[in-house]
């Protein structure tokens, strides 16, 4: 129960005034104060169930509602790796001069990741890429949309683009999401149709190229042909990385790191460039004189193997290559009759005439079927055996086996051959035994692709594959490089530069040293195919004829050089028409041999003529000065 308190508050004019205040128990003023903090506690917890609820309806609109949408935001943020193309490494003849560089260009690249999802937005893209890069919207959209099944590739929409292209590409960068400019280089050949066929050419990768090596990019180059293939894996390096984060919209945010790319390997050849240069002139000159359109020549150096020059007529610009042909240039490549992508040099197989009696001389002297001072007689110009005739190409009289080489005497290569009179001959098989020891009838091994083995046939090869016996007819032929007999003039330089060192084969290699970007360096040292297959003293018989062919032989304007000269002409038919291809094989110094050397005229009619010609005025350069 309330009780009044008398509570004298204050005094007025003497007054006192009294007031009267209710008041509570203690036991009724605690329970009054619970009730208060309990109420506290209450709009605690009511607010902070208002707030959870806030943020759960938040999650809830993020995930669910808008979740696809802020995912492919999230996609697009990340640390994306922006390819740094390794530096190809370059080509060099013997004496530094470059024979390949890079040239800088840009290629139009699309990343799918970094693309917009509709597909509306694609069309956009290729629309405006269309105008931009004067290509066919149809082909632009295909290959924005080839890289869904791997967002991180780096698709090729165009190479080597014009500045023109370049700039408008930069312009409008902000409506081409996901479309990049790729920094990439493409070959530049110097001298391009003297030396295609040895350095070969680059292009973009194909898709069955890259299936075969998943290390390389679809915006990559690739050796085609030439050195250029057959040292890919030397010559491409590894390329770097520049890690940037960017956001969704592809703008780069920071720089994460970097990965230096590493250069391809440098090559240094055993070409000599200014020999190859003059051999093209000199053939050239010989093909415009004569009519002809085909010809090759192959020098090599008899101490190493070493192949000094290498070359074909007709030729190709190989630069057309390297620059993404056009489909009119190619078209009219492989239409020439005259064959110029063809590299006759290591490809072409080719009766190789008289320039093959000097292994013949080295066979019947090791089997003791003639010696040195074995006299034949001419027989007038006419060999006749069964009712058959087998004639030389002018009459001698009665020769020595160097007079034979020098004069090119085709009576004695029957007889010490295919046999006559009282010697019995050496036989195909036989004679297969020393062309083949000589190199004939396989590959060289030469570091370059396409070789050819040529052929040397046997007796049971006529058999299986013409069906029809050997007759003696047939090794006639072969003792004199016709009938079935084939050779590169790949093949004949090695030969010759075997005869010139006193009887080392060498396996010929165009590439001298590898240059790796760490400073080591590969030396490409000497592979011996077989030494010591004929004897010196047999070898030097062969030497001699060869020499004497153009002391008092065949090649006799060769007299006039400052330098002794070792050679052997040939003439050799093909065909039905009689027409016949022109050769001469060659080293000098006699004594001191520095290069071998094989010149073929196709369809150049006799050796002497065409051939050689070319010969004297190489060979005179060569070692007059080079001027």
């Amino acid at each position: 129960m309330k009780r009044k308190k008398k509570n004298i508050l204050h005094r007025y004019a003497g007054m006192e005034i009294e007031d009267y205040v209710l008041t509570a128990t203690e036991k009724e003023a605690a329970k009054m104060e619970r009730g208060l903090g309990k109420k506290g506690l209450d709009y605690l917890w009511w607010l902070i169930i208002f707030f959870m609820v806030i943020l759960a309806g938040r999650v809830i609109f993020l995930t669910v509602l808008k979740g696809a949408y802020y995912q492919e935001i999230a996609r697009g943020n990340s640390i994306r790796s922006v390819v740094i193309k390794a530096p190809r490494g370059r080509i060099f003849d013997r004496s530094g001069t470059a024979l390949v560089s890079n040239v800088p260009s840009m290629d139009i690249v699309s990343i799918p990741a970094a693309l917009p999802a509709e597909n509306s937005k694609l069309q956009e893209i290729s629309q405006s890429l269309a105008l931009i890069l004067n290509m066919n919207q149809a082909d632009i959209q295909i290959r924005l949309e080839s890289g869904s099944d791997n967002p991180s590739a780096v698709i090729l929409i165009k190479e080597d683009i014009s500045q023109d292209e370049l700039l408008n590409i930069l312009e409008k960068g902000n409506e081409l999401p996901g479309i990049f400019i790729e920094k990439t280089a493409i070959r530049q050949y110097v001298d391009a149709q003297i030396f295609s066929h040895i350095l070969g050419y680059e292009g973009k990768i194909k898709q069955s190229e890259l299936e075969q090596d998943s290390s390389y990019l679809l915006t990559d180059y690739v050796g085609k042909q030439g050195l250029e293939k057959a040292y890919e894996s030397d010559l491409r390096g590894v390329h770097g990385a520049n890690q940037i984060e960017v956001d969704s919209a592809g703008n780069a945010k920071r720089e994460v790191g970097i990965v230096n790319p590493k250069p391809g390997s440098d090559l240094v050849l055993n070409i000599d460039a200014q020999l190859q240069k003059k051999l093209y002139d000199s053939i050239s000159g010989i093909l415009e004189k004569t009519g002809t359109k085909t010809a090759a020549a192959v020098a090599i150096d008899p101490r190493t193997g070493g192949v000094l020059a290498l070359v074909n007529l007709p030729s190709y610009n190989n630069n057309l290559f390297a620059k993404k042909i056009s489909a009119e240039d190619y078209s009219s490549l492989i239409k020439d009759e005259n064959k110029p992508l063809f590299n006759r040099a290591i490809s072409g197989e080719y009766p190789p005439g008289s320039t093959i009696k000097p292994a013949i001389v080295a066979g019947a002297l090791s089997e003791g079927t003639i010696t040195p001072s074995t006299i034949i007689d001419g027989l007038g110009g006419v060999l006749n055996v069964g009712g058959f005739s087998f004639r030389d190409w002018k009459a001698h009289g009665p020769s020595d086996v160097r007079t034979a080489i020098a004069e090119s005497n085709d009576i004695f290569f029957y007889t010490i051959g295919g046999g006559y009179g009282n010697i019995k001959g050496l036989g195909m098989d036989t004679m297969k035994k020393y062309y083949n020891l000589f190199g004939f009838g396989s590959p060289t091994g030469i570091d370059l692709g396409g070789e050819a083995a040529g052929l040397i046939p046997s007796e049971q090869w006529k058999q299986d594959k013409i069906r029809e016996k050997w007759y003696i007819g047939n090794s006639y032929h072969a003792s004199i490089g016709q009938g079935y007999v084939t050779a590169t003039p790949l093949q004949l330089a090695n030969y010759t530069a075997a005869i010139a060192n006193g009887g080392t084969l060498y396996e010929p290699h165009l590439v001298a040293q590898i240059k790796k970007s760490t400073g080591e360096v590969e030396n490409i040292n000497p592979k011996k195919i077989r030494t010591g297959f004929i004897s010196p003293e047999i070898l030097k018989v062969a030497q001699e004829g060869m020499r004497k062919t153009v002391t008092a032989g065949t090649a006799q304007t060769l007299k006039e050089l400052s330098v002794a000269v070792a050679g052997k002409t040939g003439t050799a038919q093909y065909g039905t028409a009689g027409k016949t291809h022109g050769w001469f094989v060659s080293y000098a110094p006699y004594d001191n041999p520095q290069i071998a050397m094989a010149v073929l005229v196709e369809g150049g009619g006799e050796g002497h003529s065409s051939a050689l010609p070319i010969t004297q005025e190489v060979l005179g350069w060569y070692f007059g000065g080079r001027q």
